[in-house]
């Protein structure tokens, strides 16, 4: 029997009709169906943590840590079961799955001990017997909007924050994956935040999104998804006065330089352009290569995409799991094509790949010849697809890298502490990694890009508090 999961609207599970969850790696398997609200009940959403915000925002910092304590442990102690339900409505592997599941745990339990750690300035007047005291206070109801490729981890980095600072939460998942944020809420709701805290509606972007970008009653949203969407919500909250943060998307470069170690460069392309599918913000689809080494480095990195295991989610022998749907799948296709129009080289991949099962299954793809002004190397693409930039030095490799709309993360591969440190520098990105991985970054430090890729203050870690509490100075005269 098919599983139907509600929303969680003031402390009730809620909702009729509902939306079908399907599986990208066996489009036969139904996950489950699931509520979408309409318009009066997300309004209904935004009342709620409304009303519950005075109460949350003034609790001890103890009820707050227990809550969010008690998260942490539950989703751990489930991190086989969560992670696999995870794969299986997302699409990337087993593996992946359950470490997203334990990145979430280790979010909810640091933003657990943040509770414990707000503080605040004492400092001297100006004026004699004037004290002056600088407090941060809950920004007060908070829209979270989260995409499809993290369903777990990003909801976790903006939801324990949120609540952890005292906010009042309406939580809009994405429509694809809505098994993981329905388990987080769930686990959230059961560890006893009061009715109306954390308020799940699950539908559409155009209906549940517009609603929450229209009320004058949301003081602030976070979200992560796409440039157009991200402008339209930077429109409507200007037109509100409230704050928002936005994460939107890479086109994020990976420089390898002549006297890169050869197999650390091919380990780092290959992770951060094809694992998870591509299907991350922080993924490496620009491969900038220096002449010297640019041809045993395509060599080598063709010969490792060859051994990768491109299959079911669930299959521990898989390595690269399906795109996400029929539409993302179209999307990478209709790249690929354009590349290939352009007069870059297909030297790898690109198929649509028959399995087992009925899925959304596509070989990583690797465009050489490519130039930084094709549209393969300027727009996100989204998916397993990458393209190799020849360069003549490394001062051409951080111009080109640089020379993007986007700035959230690069890469460079080198021996040189000289060129390393340089990189760290001028690379024009919120996030620079050295002989690592583009993608893959820790729970308990800043997140975020410069340019068109993020807006306002940083995700995760201390940095949270910018965003989720507002500064408050008090002036006090003894008499």
């Amino acid at each position: 029997m098919t599983l139907f999961r509600k929303n969680l609207i003031d402390g009730e599970w809620l909702g009729e009709a509902g939306s079908r969850n399907i599986n990208p790696s066996n489009t036969g398997d139904v996950v489950g169906e699931y509520a979408s609200a309409g318009p009066e009940q997300a309004k209904q959403a935004i009342a709620a943590a409304k009303a519950a915000f005075p109460a949350w925002s003034r609790s001890a910092p103890l009820v707050r840590h227990a809550v969010l304590k008690k998260a942490s442990d539950e989703i751990m102690a489930r991190k086989d079961e969560i992670g696999r339900n995870l794969a299986r409505e997302e699409g990337k592997t087993l593996a992946e799955g359950i470490g997203e599941t334990i990145r979430a745990a280790q979010l909810f339990d640091f933003f657990a001990g943040e509770t414990l750690r707000l503080s605040g300035e004492l400092v001297p007047s100006v004026r004699p017997g004037v004290g002056v005291e600088i407090t941060r206070e809950a920004v007060g109801v908070v829209g979270i909007i989260t995409p499809w490729n993290f369903p777990i981890a990003i909801p976790a980095w903006k939801i324990a924050p949120a609540l952890a600072y005292g906010n009042t939460i309406v939580f809009k998942p994405a429509e694809l994956v809505p098994e993981s944020a329905w388990t987080i809420v769930d686990i959230l709701h059961r560890a006893g935040l009061p009715k109306g805290v954390l308020n799940l509606v699950m539908g559409k972007g155009s209906v549940v999104g517009q609603a929450m970008l229209d009320s004058p009653d949301v003081n602030a949203i976070t979200f992560t998804g796409s440039v157009g969407t991200g402008k339209r919500v930077a429109a409507a909250s200007v037109e509100h006065m409230r704050k928002f943060q936005l994460e939107m998307g890479g086109k994020n470069p990976l420089v390898v330089l002549d006297d890169a170690h050869l197999g650390t460069a091919v380990d780092c392309a290959v992770n951060g352009a094809y694992f998870s599918t591509g299907q991350r913000c922080t993924a490496s689809s620009r491969l900038v290569v220096t002449d010297g080494i640019h041809d045993r480095f395509v060599a080598a990195l063709k010969e490792r995409m060859e051994k990768l295991v491109v299959g079911d989610a669930l299959d521990a022998k898989t390595q690269i799991g399906p795109v996400v749907d029929a539409t993302q799948l179209k999307q990478d296709e209709d790249y690929i094509a354009i590349g290939r129009k352009e007069g870059a080289e297909l030297a790898f991949g690109g198929e649509r790949l028959d399995a087992a099962t009925p899925g959304f299954y596509l070989t990583p793809a690797l465009f050489t010849g490519a130039t930084n002004a094709m549209r393969i190397s300027r727009e996100e693409i989204f998916g397993p697809v990458a393209n190799v930039i020849r360069v003549g030095d490394y001062d051409e490799a951080l111009a080109v890298a640089n020379d993007t709309p986007f700035g959230l993360t690069s890469g460079i591969c080198t021996s040189s502490l000289k060129h390393a440190t340089h990189f760290k520098r001028n690379s024009e990105a919120g996030m620079v990694m050295v002989n690592l991985p583009t993608a893959g970054v820790d729970f308990h430090v800043p997140f975020g890009g410069r340019k068109g890729s993020s807006y306002g203050p940083r995700e995760q870690g201390r940095y949270a508090m910018e965003f989720y509490t507002t500064v408050k100075t008090a002036y006090s005269f003894a008499g």
